[in-house]
């Protein structure tokens, strides 16, 4: 059972109203996690803001949502397992390619590489050997989509956490564990 309530957009108001508002707009329906920041007008405008600057980014979508899913196999975060295995169909991602995301690989080598710094951004809480980061920039990325990789996982902790303390009600259909980070 939910520890926070996700609040009914019909009845926001305000500012916390034109959020909501804005979030069905692009996507169609108000998932619960929006819901339930809508309890905080500051935390749902930090995280739309935030995922917003994001998603104009140097990374694509595509690499952003297979970060997203180490990220939540690795947090064990259903909520959002469920939620970026939606939306990583969404910017084109096959079943294989999500499976492989949550088991920290990808067949393209630079992915590859982007999947293995994440995963390992969040075993060692940020603390990352010379190596583990030399490993990223020999697969070419640029010192600008090294940064934007530890903003995506640094974004995705946040929903984690979140769901977790909240006990946010999974609303998409739900992705069962299995493909656990280090299996």
């Amino acid at each position: 059972m939910p520890r926070l309530n996700a609040i009914d957009p019909n009845t926001a108001t305000g500012k916390t109203k034109e959020l909501l508002d804005g979030v069905k707009a692009k996507l169609g329906v108000v998932p619960n996690l929006m819901r339930t920041f809508a309890n905080s007008t500051a935390v749902l405008e930090s995280y739309l803001n935030f995922s917003g600057s994001l998603a104009g980014g140097l990374l694509s979508p595509r690499l952003r949502e297979e970060i997203a899913l180490v990220v939540a196999e690795a947090n064990s975060c259903q909520y959002c397992l469920s939620a970026h295995t939606v939306i990583g169909k969404m910017v084109g991602l096959s079943e294989s390619e999500i499976t492989s995301s949550r088991q920290i690989y990808s067949h393209d080598a630079k992915e590859d590489a982007a999947l293995k710094f994440a995963y390992q951004i969040v075993l060692k809480r940020g603390e990352i050997s010379d190596a583990e980061f030399r490993a990223v920039q020999d697969a070419g990325f640029t010192e600008g989509e090294i940064a934007e990789i530890i903003t995506n996982v640094a974004l995705n902790i946040f929903t984690n956490y979140f769901n977790h303390i909240a006990q946010t009600e999974v609303d998409f259909p739900k992705v069962s564990f299995g493909a656990k980070a280090g299996n």
